[in-house]
């Protein structure tokens, strides 16, 4: 016996898929399913504890929802600050709080008036306080001192001109001759007596901003979304229709069809290239702004980028890389593509005696779609999960009790008060004490992975069905008669009955991998701050590692998964035994496999980018002739993307059964080289012109070394 394993015998009682089996790595199947219980349980105590609206709607100092129906709260929707000024303070980023007294409005104040300016003007006229005291605890007075006011803490000091922003009262700027300014003035009265800048107020707004960036680019994504939705769907229709009859196509033309892959990517590409320079040109006529990229920085805005001459270059540049790569790799690689597209014609008379396996996809991506919605609803119910949590704030940042857990109900009568004046008893998060609460982290994480394995799982299943139906096909003598009914129905109940505990177990193997990724992503956005070069250096060479161990790791999956599907053995035998097969055709493996893989990836891309160029002009308003797209977008490049990844995703669905296809086919093929010679006892199950042209590539290389 060599180091490859000893090839495989002639036995004249095999006709493909063994249907004699029995149950595999029963151990791991059974803590799949515990995994998948507790799953289900964590989905129902999240459901039980989790409120969402705490996710929806701002939060007052008490911990109360802003605009929530049926509350006393249902008219006033947004959150005001009593002292913005606060918001500077290092406490923002470390409490995730504003330290100052926030409560429920229904209008932001329209004008400057301090408490004390309003005292005056309410001995003329009692409607200055009726104005005033909108932004005021319902138990405040207008006949307060301004020493017993900062000690209560029933009103703001003072007010100045706001307007809502993500339901939050933020100061309204505008600038004048080139001077930021708030209602006209540059500096204004705190109230406290003292008199603030405006470019103080910008820097405490800005420090809330920092929280509230990405939950404001999140709903500016949401209006896109409910806005767009419809044409999303209707452009991902079309890239489904379209990867049908590409694939349908492929058994009939599958030569004439590369052609139109190859020049169809290679036009799209052009046609960025060509839109890139247009915008680049148009820019330098006409600059909109004479910033740069590094004077911008880093901006969840990110239409910003798009008015910068130094993004439509580099994309330009980018852009034209990629379209000299696929036109070199389609010139060296011209031969081995001949090669690949009679792997697809045959794949494709599989697909036309087994046609069920073009409408598998569409289960799948209803399982991954399940698991998904799963995964997003318990992250967010985990989430929101506890009840309203009070911390000690002390605005002047000198308070020893800071940070600590309180009672508002009866803060001011506890010595923390006296000992820290003027400290609040604010509503910092919804947390708890509870053996529950305590372990939500630790929940998430278990969230995050088990999605993983659930998702690997599912593709796990697919691929070992759809091996197991196009095995079936391989190994009948005469086809289509020698094929039973239902191939791929009867793949799939055996992969479930016998081999749940394999596929689970190669699923958990990349679920980790992906695992210890995503681990290596937190890490490395945490200590962002604190790394020199020997940290990034290694950080890039740990991704690189773990994207070549995830690649390396799949592609073993798959052909065991092959080998599961044909002679349903575990996990570890099966891939010891395809990885021994795929060495003693090692050559075969380097003609066909990734060669293949490049025609289909041609084919994604074409599908992917002519619904992109389609959603482009659509979204831009550039077709109107055909149809009118919505003109009210925050980003237009949100419903792009989303058609785009969308489109590349259900052809990738497709093309996959293709891909399954042709390595079933091939690792049959290499199996049937060592159980037969071609003569009339032992007959090739392959057809003699793939198996002719695949001996010859291989035979080749071995005549150069020669």
């Amino acid at each position: 016996m060599n180091d490859t394993g000893d090839p495989r015998t002639y036995d004249p009682d095999f006709k493909g898929p063994v249907s004699n089996r029995s149950c595999t790595d029963v151990l791991c199947c059974m803590i799949f399913l515990l995994c998948i219980v507790g799953y289900i349980v964590l989905g129902l105590v999240a459901w039980v504890h989790g409120d969402p609206r705490r996710a929806a709607y701002p939060t007052d100092s008490q911990g109360h929802f802003c605009g929530q129906k049926g509350t006393p709260n249902e008219n006033k929707t947004i959150l005001f600050y009593f002292n913005l000024l606060r918001c500077t303070s290092p406490s923002v980023l470390l409490n995730l709080q504003c330290p100052t007294t926030q409560i429920c409005v229904s209008k932001c104040p329209e004008k400057f008036l301090t408490y004390v300016e309003m005292q005056l003007l309410y001995t003329k006229d009692k409607s200055h306080w009726e104005d005033y005291r909108q932004f005021c605890k319902t138990t405040a007075k207008p006949v307060k001192s301004l020493t017993q006011l900062l000690l209560d803490d029933d009103c703001p000091t003072a007010i100045f001109p706001s307007k809502p922003f993500l339901q939050r009262c933020f100061p309204d700027f505008s600038t004048k001759n080139g001077t930021l300014t708030i209602g006209s003035q540059i500096v204004f009265q705190d109230g406290n007596g003292g008199t603030r800048s405006v470019i103080e107020l910008r820097d405490a707004a800005n420090g809330i901003n920092k929280l509230l960036d990405a939950k404001s680019l999140g709903l500016k994504v949401f209006e896109d979304y409910a806005t767009t939705w419809y044409w999303i769907l209707i452009g991902l229709m079309i890239a489904m229709v379209l990867s049908w009859i590409f694939l349908i196509l492929l058994r009939f033309i599958a030569g004439c069809l590369f052609w139109v892959f190859m020049i169809g990517v290679i036009g799209i590409i052009g046609y960025g290239i060509w839109h890139c320079y247009q915008q680049y040109t148009n820019l330098q006529e006409h600059p909109r702004s004479v910033l740069t990229v590094y004077d911008i920085g880093i901006q969840t805005n990110i239409s910003m980028y798009f008015e910068l001459q130094q993004t439509w270059f580099t994309l330009m540049i980018i852009l034209c890389i990629i379209e000299v790569i696929v036109i070199l790799m389609l010139i060296f690689l011209r031969n081995r593509i001949r090669v690949a597209i009679i792997l697809l014609k045959e794949g494709s008379k599989a697909i036309g005696y087994v046609p069920s396996t073009l409408v598998y996809p569409a289960l799948t991506f209803i399982l991954l779609s399940i698991c998904i919605c799963y995964w997003v609803v318990t992250a967010v119910f985990l989430a929101t999960s506890g009840v309203p949590v009070y911390k000690v704030i002390a605005p002047e940042g000198h308070c020893i009790h800071e940070n600590q857990t309180c009672d508002p109900e009866i803060f001011n009568t506890t010595e923390i008060a006296k000992a820290c004046p003027g400290a609040l008893c604010n509503f910092a998060f919804y947390g708890g004490k509870s053996l529950y609460h305590q372990y939500i982290p630790t929940f998430h994480v278990y969230n995050l992975f088990v999605f993983l394995w659930l998702i690997n799982f599912v593709i796990a299943l697919g691929q070992c069905a759809l091996a197991g139906a196009f095995a079936t096909y391989y190994w009948a003598m005469k086809k289509p008669d020698d094929i039973p009914r239902y191939p791929l129905f009867t793949a799939f109940g055996r992969a479930i009955r016998y081999h749940t505990g394999s596929l689970a177990f190669g699923s958990l193997i990349i679920a980790l991998i992906q695992m210890f990724k995503i681990v290596l992503e937190y890490l490395n956005h945490r200590l962002k701050r604190t790394e020199n070069t020997l940290s990034k250096f290694l950080q890039c060479c740990l991704r690189c590692c773990f994207w070549c161990l995830e690649n390396a790791i799949k592609f073993l999956n798959r052909n065991a998964y092959i080998m599961i599907a044909i002679y349903g053995r575990n996990f570890c035998r099966s891939a010891k035994d395809a990885f021994n097969l795929l060495m003693r055709n090692v050559l075969k493996v380097a003609v066909t496999d990734e060669v293949t893989y490049f025609v289909l990836f041609l084919g994604k891309i074409l599908v992917a980018g002519s619904i992109g160029v389609l959603a482009f002009l659509f979204f831009t308003q550039r077709l109107p002739v055909i149809a009118q797209g919505p003109a009210s977008l925050n980003y237009y490049w949100v419903p792009l993307l989303t058609v785009i990844l969308g489109s590349y995703l259900i052809a990738h669905g497709f093309f996959s059964v293709y891909a399954m296809c042709v390595e079933t086919i091939f690792i049959c093929f290499c199996e049937d080289l060592e159980r037969n010679d071609g003569s009339t006892e032992k007959p090739y199950f392959i057809t003699p012109n793939l198996h002719g042209i695949l001996i010859k590539k291989q035979l080749v290389p071995q005549k150069q070394k020669e």
